[in-house]
């Protein structure tokens, strides 16, 4: 009896697998446009206890799969619900679908092409990518995104330590898409910088969860620079080295919509970079007003740095493409002329609504003559959002100005405005920040300039002394994370060089 237990045990675990299996059932997943086209999109497909599901043989991360418009998944009887996206040029479709035991089940869905704005000549991408480059062109695809250079070297990790390096790193797909394999990321205790264009890695130090303040990020820069045709990228706003990176004139654009910013929550703190003050910032959205104010005090100091996105899908929960940058280049996309339309800042940052300015005619990056103390703009806004945005803001110089709303709450909203509006000499830019209070999404421009002939450029003393306190602040940190004097001596050259900078700049300064 005893010895025949175990089999009887095995054979009635084996009849409960089979049944098992027996109930499964596949549900097959077709997504259409409305003209019957295939459409390559991402899936968020949960069962009753909000699970997500992955399809067969598909890309998967965190909460959803992307797929080239048809996906097989496995699934036992019950409930489930669903949500499809293709960026936010498509609205959303959302809904359940009921699995019974042992049958398949078609799903098809056409998803509505709200705007297509390529065809008005504004081109996405997005500057912080982790997925593996294999997978990049169908992420491209589903998430109708335009540009995505891709992080293939890293602190501690490398790719190409594993295989030689192709002949051609930027590659195409469908034509008007491209990637490129080289993109690099270091990121230490001041924070983190992307680069673009190098034609091999830097050698980094450090390695997950290690981030040493030896050697400067600096000096990595400085490697960078002197190849050409490098894009190099702060990733956010608040990291403790952006003074020190901002002094030095080489970075290229800085992450406006990056990746605190997730589509469902927000990563509330500032991690190791400048905290916020909570009480007058709270979470969960302070982190992104955080972000805004910094920018603002980055262009009230007369630097002209443009907004960029990264989402870093592949470490943090977002999608690719979820915080993403147009830009306004030609009719037909290059990828050269992209990288230029950023650097001129003809663009906006976005992770939901879709935000078309002109100021006077002129795409964003423009730089106005000013006659006078103020300058009458007529601007022409259209917003396009999934979700209510309570106010459309000029931001002049740091003060936020309402001039509208859309949305109603229901979404997909669309509002068309024009207005004149008498603005003061300096910066100023349009933004829209949804009434989502989960998650900070919002859609903002590069700004716009005004300048009064023969008179020097807007500099704001607070704002330059907002930075001059950073940097003492950062060069106390560093201190006190590294004991040996050489090393210490090393880095901190860097900070005399940037408090002759700031100071300098303080000397300049010709506006509170």
């Amino acid at each position: 009896m005893s010895s025949g237990t175990p089999l009887v045990g095995l054979l009635l675990g084996l009849g409960s697998l089979v049944q098992s299996a027996a109930a499964d059932s596949h549900l097959m997943i077709h997504v259409r446009s409305i003209d019957g086209d295939t459409l390559p999109c991402r899936v968020h497909l949960r069962d009753v206890d909000g699970k997500p599901l992955r399809a067969e043989a598909l890309p998967f991360w965190n909460d959803h799969f992307v797929c080239p418009g048809e996906a097989r998944v496995t699934l036992t009887p019950g409930e489930y619900s669903y949500e499809i996206e293709r960026g936010p040029e498509y609205i959303p479709a959302t809904g359940k679908v009921a699995i019974a035991a042992g049958k398949d089940h078609q799903l098809i869905v056409e998803l509505e092409r709200r705007i297509d704005m390529a065809a008005k000549h504004w081109w996405s991408g997005e500057l912080h990518i982790h997925r593996p480059i294999e997978q990049v062109p169908l992420h491209l695809q589903a998430e109708d995104l335009h540009i995505g250079p891709t992080i293939t070297w890293w602190n501690g990790r490398d790719l190409w330590k594993e295989r030689d390096i192709p002949e051609r790193t930027h590659l195409t797909v469908d034509g008007d898409r491209h990637y490129d394999v080289m993109g690099g990321e270091d990121e230490r205790e001041g924070g983190a910088l992307l680069y673009f264009g190098l034609k091999k890695p830097l050698t980094l130090p450090g390695g997950r969860g290690q981030f040493p303040e030896y050697p400067s990020p600096m000096s990595f820069l400085k490697q960078a620079r002197e190849q050409e045709d490098v894009w190099i990228d702060i990733e956010k706003p608040f990291w403790w080295d952006v003074p020190i990176w901002l002094a030095s004139g080489q970075v290229d654009s800085i992450g406006l919509a990056n990746n605190h910013m997730c589509r469902s929550r927000m990563y509330e703190s500032e991690a190791w970079g400048r905290p916020r003050d909570t009480e007058r910032l709270p979470v969960p959205r302070g982190n992104g007003l955080w972000t805004q104010e910094i920018y603002y005090h980055i262009l009230n100091c007369g630097l002209r740095v443009p907004p960029s996105a990264g989402s870093a899908s592949g470490v943090l929960p977002n999608p690719v493409g979820y915080n993403r940058v147009y830009v306004h280049t030609g009719k037909k996309l290059d990828w050269g002329d992209w990288w230029s339309g950023l650097k001129a800042g003809h663009s906006f940052v976005t992770n939901g609504p879709l935000l078309i300015c002109r100021a006077n005619g002129e795409l964003p990056g423009h730089i106005m003559a000013a006659d006078a103390d103020t300058k009458a703009v007529r601007l022409s806004v259209e917003v396009i959002t999934n979700d209510a945005v309570s106010a459309i803001e000029v931001v002049n110089n740091g003060t936020v100005i309402v001039v509208g709303g859309v949305g109603g709450g229901k979404g997909p909203g669309r509002m068309q405005l024009e207005t004149t509006l008498e603005l003061e000499p300096g910066w100023f830019l349009v933004r829209a920040i949804t009434d989502r209070t989960e998650t900070f999404r919002f859609a903002s421009t590069a700004p716009w300039y005004i300048e009064s002939t023969g008179q020097p450029r807007r500099i704001s003393r607070r704002s330059v002394e907002f930075f001059t306190n950073w940097v003492e602040e950062r060069a106390e940190r560093v201190g006190l994370k590294l004991d040996d004097a050489a090393k210490l001596s090393d880095v901190l050259k860097y900070h005399d060089q940037t408090r002759r900078f700031w100071n300098d700049r303080l000397n300049l300064a010709n506006a509170p």
